[in-house]
């Protein structure tokens, strides 16, 4: 039977197995820790969820026109954002670029309640835009063309994309006259 430490002090055995311990549990935590921060990076790399909006034209031929026509990349303060995959069921004429903070945008929505004929509009190449400003991202609202477009930008990102929907929008889908 080994001797008693005369002062009382845990026996260097029992300090080794506690240590092993110790080091054992330090290495779980660091696994897990790893694969928790995986499992976020598949969830910006899969499927984005959106959550659907009133959208009553979505299935018109406009924003039909217009989501077919619209670019695979947009650039945004220099970055490449390529468009996602959206979560099904995916709300109609909708599509998003970039991750994790997405760009989306939605055809075919209800006036905007913010339109009114003091509202502050841009004009980007030939399209009329009402911003509307939200907590970490804006929503740009078309306002001059058969169907409502939003266009919902982080305020990370640049003005690029603004400018490419822009000129899409341009391109495929007439300008009206305002309706408030």
């Amino acid at each position: 039977m080994p001797e008693a430490d005369p002062t009382g002090a845990p026996s260097r055995r029992l300090i080794l197995i506690a240590a092993v311990l110790a080091v054992a549990l330090a290495a779980v935590v660091a696994v897990l820790g790893i694969r928790a921060g995986s499992n976020e990076d598949d969830q910006h790399n899969g499927p984005l969820a959106l959550v659907p909006v009133p959208a009553p034209q979505a299935g018109s031929a406009d924003c039909t026109n217009l989501i077919a026509a619209l670019p695979n990349e947009l650039v945004s303060n220099g970055a490449q954002l390529t468009r996602r995959e959206l979560a099904q069921p995916a709300p109609a004429a909708t599509v998003a670029w970039g991750e994790p903070d997405a760009i989306v945008l939605r055809c075919g929505l209800d006036k905007p309640p913010e339109l009114n004929p003091t509202a502050q509009l841009r004009v980007v190449s030939g399209v009329q835009w009402l911003p509307v400003e939200g907590e970490g991202a804006s929503t740009w609202y078309v306002v001059d063309r058969n169907v409502y477009l939003g266009l919902t930008v982080p305020d990370t990102a640049g003005t690029g994309p603004l400018q490419e929907i822009s000129d899409t929008v341009a391109a495929k889908l007439p300008a009206v006259p305002l309706r408030f």
